[in-house]
């Protein structure tokens, strides 16, 4: 496909995450495996026997450029060989200093993210189903005027509606070696059931993070979390709570939202989950700009606290945007 020979004047995307950082479009991962294929751990990152009747193995999905189905010109390059599974690749190898890179989803939602400049593919998820998606290169001219360096629509027929929040991607960045990973597995040890290990990492979480306050006050636009730093300086930001938990479950197999969207006026972040025979919890984790709430709005548990009171009495005081 040829370059497009107009000029488009984009809104960059700029989430605000009030006192909790600004997020504006940010780069996705670079593939590490040779395949898609599932890595497991082993010797060194083995996992601690289970004595529940769960299994803690770790289990990370590596995405891959398979090369079978490829749209480029010279600028960029779009692999949509493993889309059914719910991501693409896409890398960028022309001369711009800025570009950015735009997914615009069957829904109409636009999902803006930032490229890395260095000719490696990276990976992107396709997060509201099946369907059209409209994919485009941009490179940066001045300000906010970008020119399209390559666009492709891709018809997407997903698998199932788990794997793509199975992948580590642009917001939950993990390997099967990494550290948050293992504590996953850890505290995954002798649970019995999904629900168990998700309520036995929330409560490590908010046992052992501590909520930065002069990280949220001066975070620069495109930090994305890192999920290993987290869990080592046992601080963060909500964007980082959300990231290290959707990590940590995620390595166990258990599907995992990271969700980003308004409480009331505010941006903020959170995490849905699926459980088997409960389906998909809606924002398990919420935080109000002071403290993190458990919630299953199923069973409106914890429903004296404040910020699930709101909840529960205004369905649309949580309003979803994003899902990574």
């Amino acid at each position: 496909m040829g370059r497009f020979k107009y000029l488009l004047s984009l809104i960059v995307l700029s989430i605000s995450l009030v006192a909790c950082g600004t997020l504006e479009g940010t780069s996705a991962i670079q593939s590490s495996g040779p395949g898609d294929t599932v890595s497991v751990s082993s010797g060194g990152t083995r996992a601690k026997e289970s004595n529940g009747v769960r299994t803690n193995e770790i289990v990370v999905l590596e995405p891959v450029a398979s090369g079978v189905t490829v749209y480029s010109n010279n600028d960029a390059a779009i692999d949509a060989s493993n889309a059914a599974d719910g991501y693409v690749m896409v890398k960028y190898t022309g001369s711009a200093a800025k570009v950015r890179m735009l997914i615009e989803t069957p829904a109409g939602n636009t999902y803006n993210y930032l490229m890395a400049l260095d000719g490696n593919y990276d990976v992107y998820p396709l997060s509201e189903g099946s369907g059209k998606y409209k994919i485009g290169v941009y490179e940066n001219l001045h300000d906010d005027q970008y020119a399209a360096a390559f666009t492709q629509s891709v018809n997407v027929t997903l698998k199932d509606e788990f794997s793509m929040f199975l992948y580590p991607n642009a917001y939950v960045d993990f390997n099967a070696s990494s550290k948050a990973v293992l504590k996953g597995a850890e505290l995954a040890t002798g649970c019995n059931t999904d629900l168990e290990v998700v309520q036995n990492v929330y409560h490590y979480i908010i046992e052992n993070i501590t909520y930065d306050h002069q990280k949220a006050a001066t975070v620069q636009s495109g930090y994305i979390p890192t999920v290993d730093e987290t869990l080592a300086t046992g601080t963060g930001i909500c964007f980082d709570y959300a990231s290290l938990m959707g990590a940590m479950l995620r390595s166990q197999g258990i599907p995992t939202r990271l969700e980003i969207g308004y409480a009331g006026t505010e941006y903020h972040a959170w995490i849905s989950v699926y459980v088997p025979d409960v389906g998909w919890i809606d924002k398990i984790i919420q935080f109000d700009g002071k403290k993190w709430t458990l919630m299953d709005p199923t069973l409106g548990s914890y429903a004296s606290k404040s910020i699930v009171k709101k909840y529960l009495e205004d369905d649309s005081y949580y309003q979803l945007k994003y899902k990574y």
